[in-house]
């Protein structure tokens, strides 16, 4: 990619103006997010940070991690600290004791719960961005809940109408115009709107967020070889095509569709700020074998600002200190670039 990121790892730390509180929310207390979370605590940080858990769980984990942080309750309008080593915890407790690896169908309510009261805080002002650490899906659907992960549960809490899953490592970037889905039902679910609705929403979040002016969008086709002139699908065709063309007619720089194993040629990305892939294992295959355990999870088309990490519950390595914090804090560091964007405008 040829536009740089507004912000390096690095410099947001330093440069960072001061916003309101960033919400990060630990996920599956079984899993690594109360480790990430620990880890994010012990880092330099130049905003401040709210972790919502249950506070004697992370402190639980600390002490078997042999990490010192100090804790301190979060109340709204309190001050939170930004040194190292420190934590402000909202506490949600967890109704059903908990053991790093092992899964209890009970605590899902109060898993859902952190998000929620993530999303409302940042919905009201209290929260400039929402972090995300992961949650275990099948153990929440399990619970009666239907959940097919974070963007869509939070899209609808939001109200938000078109929610894009865009992931993100170094300047690679890759949205994804369906997300969690069966294969088989991918090419249903592609409408020439649908397509032009999702290369607006990332061309506009291109130039909001990373500063890009004019963002150059290279999409891929669904099918091998891009349909091969319609004799391998003519989605391309019929869909892609056309959603393109109007998009080009309303100024968007976009072109394709493009085959998939000629887009992620790295000549050929290079003339793209962002890719459009059809569908989840298109793209990021791709992204995450360039940038795993560094890359972003960011949701494009809320009125708030969340962003997340590129792995699962990890539940094998669960407070075991084998867990690597990179994607959780670059989750971190681009939420508090995002929220700046936003309140320095």
């Amino acid at each position: 990619m040829l536009a740089p990121t507004a912000l390096t790892a690095g410099q947001a730390r330093a440069t960072v103006t001061p916003i309101r509180p960033i919400a990060l929310t630990a996920g599956e207390p079984s899993g690594i997010g109360p480790d990430l979370c620990l880890a994010a605590a012990g880092m330099a940080r130049a905003w401040p940070l709210v972790c919502l858990a249950d506070r004697e769980l992370l402190a639980f984990r600390a002490r078997r991690l042999k990490l010192k942080i100090e804790f301190s309750d979060y109340r709204i309008g309190s001050d939170v600290p930004f040194a190292a080593g420190t934590l402000s915890v909202l506490h949600q407790p967890l109704p059903a004791a908990c053991v790093a690896g092992r899964l209890e169908v009970t605590n899902v309510g109060q898993v859902l719960g952190l998000i929620d009261r993530a999303v409302d805080g940042c919905l009201a002002g209290e929260f400039s961005a929402v972090v995300t650490a992961p949650v275990q899906k099948s153990l929440i659907n399990q619970a009666g809940v239907p959940f097919s992960g974070h963007t869509e549960y939070i899209a609808a809490r939001t109200h938000a109408p078109w929610p894009v899953m865009m992931l993100t490592a170094l300047e690679l970037r890759v949205a994804l115009a369906t997300t969690h889905l069966p294969l088989r039902a991918v090419s249903d679910a592609l409408s020439i709107d649908g397509l032009l609705r999702t290369l607006q929403i990332l061309s506009q979040a291109l130039r909001r967020y990373w500063r890009v002016p004019q963002p150059r969008i290279g999409v891929c086709g669904l099918n091998p070889h891009a349909g091969e002139g319609g004799h391998l699908g003519d989605e391309e065709l019929r869909i892609i095509g056309p959603a393109i063309g109007q998009a080009q007619a309303a100024g968007l720089s976009v072109d394709g569709p493009w085959p998939a194993d000629t887009l992620f040629v790295p000549s050929h990305l290079a003339r793209y700020d962002a890719v459009l892939a059809m569908y989840h294992d298109q793209g990021l295959p791709v992204l995450k074998h360039a940038g795993f355990g560094h890359a972003v999870n960011v949701t494009l088309g809320l009125p708030i600002v969340r962003t997340s990490v590129d792995h699962g519950t990890a539940l094998d390595l669960a407070g075991s200190g084998e867990a690597d914090p990179g994607s959780l804090i670059a989750a971190i560091e681009l939420a508090a670039q995002m929220a700046c964007c936003l309140e320095c405008a």
